[in-house]
This record gives structure tokens, sequence and C-alpha cells, in this order.
């Protein structure tokens, strides 16, 4: 963070389109609103439990039609939305709407038929979803056949996190959803430890020079360096009139990261309980042979090649 750049920007994304990047980005276009059509029914209402377990049947798989798609989006985000929802089922939509937010991202084909099977009160979480994903994916342009040297680790609880974030806001004027979307993009919440290409640290990745000024004690702390974000962010114009995209700028200089931030913040503005959807969001790295979720205890010191990760782990690779 502080001026990381173009480069900077592969640590950026995690969960959302993680790889190799260089070069200017180009402008990807959101799901299109669809036009207002005449009245109609919703569709059946079910148990979001039952959508949930029909949906993920034989687990969290990738979608392979836009009806499909439609079908799991609908479960995960109606049981993130559910205030009874279990942890584990949490756990589970999580991960299936990230798993179909991805696959979505990268089939503009299928926009209107996703949004035609999906009830209205919903076009807008997938709208933001999908185009958030598709301005992350726009600042890449190679996948790498090697694997990252991360570590990958337990997030703190949701309930700490999201007093961190509001203890910032409290203090620096910061929304903390924004706050949230950038931990999950910079770090999946604190999953990734990791250094950058850059050299930043920590949950919300702070270049040293810049921590030095705006950090307070433990560059790896999640509470430390939200704070520290919360500072920086609101030093940089975070809560002057029309200073957010300037002050996200600040934090990472290239203007699709200041879109993809924007998009999740405003998601979660629109409803708080999208960021227990987005808390567990995995580590899915998008590499030459496709999307490889790297799971707590995954460790290594250098980079691993992706095929011989892969002959040990087949299942790493998102199906």
């Amino acid at each position: 963070m502080g001026k990381k750049g173009t480069a900077a920007a592969c640590l950026a994304a995690l969960t959302l389109s993680t790889t190799a990047c260089a070069g200017p980005a180009t402008e990807q276009q959101a799901i299109p609103v669809s036009p207002a059509p005449a009245p109609r029914a919703e569709p059946p209402s079910t148990a979001p439990a039952d959508l949930l377990s029909r949906a993920t049947r034989d687990g969290v798989r990738r979608p392979r039609t836009a009806a499909q798609a439609a079908r799991q989006v609908l479960a995960a985000e109606n049981a993130i939305r559910r205030p009874g929802t279990s942890p584990e089922r949490l756990a589970t939509a999580g991960e299936l709407a990230q798993v179909a937010y991805r696959v979505i991202g990268n089939r503009t084909t299928w926009d209107e038929r996703v949004l035609a099977a999906l009830p209205r009160r919903l076009h807008r979480v997938v709208e933001r979803n999908v185009a958030s994903r598709r301005e992350f994916r726009s600042m890449h342009y190679t996948l790498s056949d090697t694997l990252p040297a991360w570590r990958i680790i337990e997030p703190e609880p949701a309930e700490e996190l999201l007093a961190h974030y509001r203890e910032a806001e409290q203090r620096f004027g910061v929304d903390w959803e924004y706050l949230a979307a950038i931990n999950l993009v910079e770090t999946g919440m604190g999953r990734i430890h990791g250094l950058s290409v850059a050299g930043a640290q920590g949950p919300m990745q702070f270049i040293p020079a810049t921590w030095a000024q705006y950090g307070a004690g433990d560059i790896n702390d999640p509470r430390d360096a939200i704070m520290a974000a919360g500072r920086y962010l609101a030093d940089r114009g975070f809560t002057e009139r029309d200073g957010i995209a300037g002050a996200l700028y600040s934090y990472n200089n290239h203007p699709a990261y200041v879109r993809g931030v924007t998009k999740l913040a405003r998601v979660m503005q629109a409803d708080s309980r999208a960021f227990l959807g987005y808390y567990h969001w995995q580590v899915y790295y998008l590499s030459s042979a496709g999307d490889v979720v790297l799971r707590p205890g995954y460790e290594s010191r250098t980079e691993i090649p992706v095929a011989r990760f892969l002959r040990s782990n087949p299942s790493a690779l998102s199906s």
C-alpha cells in the first residue's frame, strides 16, 4: 500500500483474480441492468437451506451453465442473508457464491440469462460482484505456471475483524465496508501471509516505509494493520467530499482496483450480512492450469510448479 503501482497489484485481488500482472488494464463492463420487465410472479419460495443443500449436493463445484450459475447464486445469497443460517452453512454459501461469481465473470454471454433466472432483489448484488471480479481480472495478463511462496492460515474470527473495521471507522471516519473490501482483496481477510512484488506486508499490505509513517504496533496484526489503513485513507482524503476514489487510488494506483474495491464495499453497504459471505471466500489462485484453491495449511518458502502441486493435490484444482 502506498503507491504500489501496477506491478504490486499482483498480491491484490487474491480471492478474486490472483495471477501475474503487467501493463495497463482494459476496462471491463459490468453485467448490464436488465430493462424493467412486465410485472411477473417471483420464483417459488424455497427454504434457503434446501436450495443450498441441492446446489452443493456434490460439493462446491464450478457451474457449467448459466442456469446452474443462477441456482448457485440464489442458494448462496439466500443463505448468506438469512439471519438463522448456521456457521457451517455460511461457510459453504460464501465459497459457493465466490466460485459462481468467478465463473460468471469470465462468461459475458451468460449475463442476461443469469439475471433473468434470479429475483430482481438480487440483480444489483450480482451485477456488483461480477463487475468487481472483472475489474480485478482486467489487471492481469499472464497466467503463472507456479504457485506463490505463501503461507495460508485461518483468518481472525469474523466478529473480531468486524469490530476492528468499525473501530477504525469510528476513529478515522473511513467506512468499515471499504476497510473490509480492501482486507478481502489484499489478503483474503488475512488468510495469506506473503510479500507482494513491491515488498508489501501484513493483512492490509503495507510497504514498510508507509507503515513507518502510518502504522503502530505489528504490521502483521489484523487490528494494527486495519487501524493503519484507516489512518492512511483518512489522511489521503477519504472523508472529504468526493474523496473516496482518490484515497483508494493512493492505496493502490490502478483505476480497476478503485472500481473493484468500491463495488464490493457497496454490496456490504446495501446489506451488511454480505460481509459474512465474503469472510468465507477462499484463496483461489488463477494459474495456467486454472483456479487452484489454496487452503489453510498450504505453505511454501519458494514458488512451486503448478503441475507438481496438482499431482500431489488433484482436488485443489477447481472443477
